[in-house]
């Protein structure tokens, strides 16, 4: 369902260790509306109801009922560049057509 690269494990691992609350791992979200899918990544402490938990390289992930069909083959990765840093999420699956029935990212 979804993959984490090598640099997205080390970085959520990191994430996970500095926290102040107690966290079992990453949450990713899909946000679909009539400018495509938004993607979000958290901290999160327990699954909820309807979840899937994936567990990946030591990093279990949580993702919400309503955006699985949306991560299928997704791959979670971690990049720095130029002093910033930070998720990117790259899906193969053919992108959401908005209001206008254009293609969307």
């Amino acid at each position: 369902m979804v993959k984490l690269t090598e640099k997205a494990i080390a970085a959520a691992k990191g994430i996970i260790s500095q926290s102040p609350e107690p966290v079992n791992g990453l949450r990713i979200m899909v946000q679909v509306d009539g400018a495509g899918p938004k993607y979000h990544v958290g901290l999160e402490s327990e699954s909820r109801e309807g979840d899937a938990v994936i567990e990946t390289g030591g990093v279990k992930v949580f993702v919400d009922a309503g955006s699985q069909a949306h991560i299928a083959g997704l791959t979670l990765d971690f990049v720095t560049e130029s002093g910033s840093s930070g998720f990117i999420f790259d899906n193969p699956n053919p992108r959401e057509k908005c209001a206008c029935g254009k293609s969307c990212s």
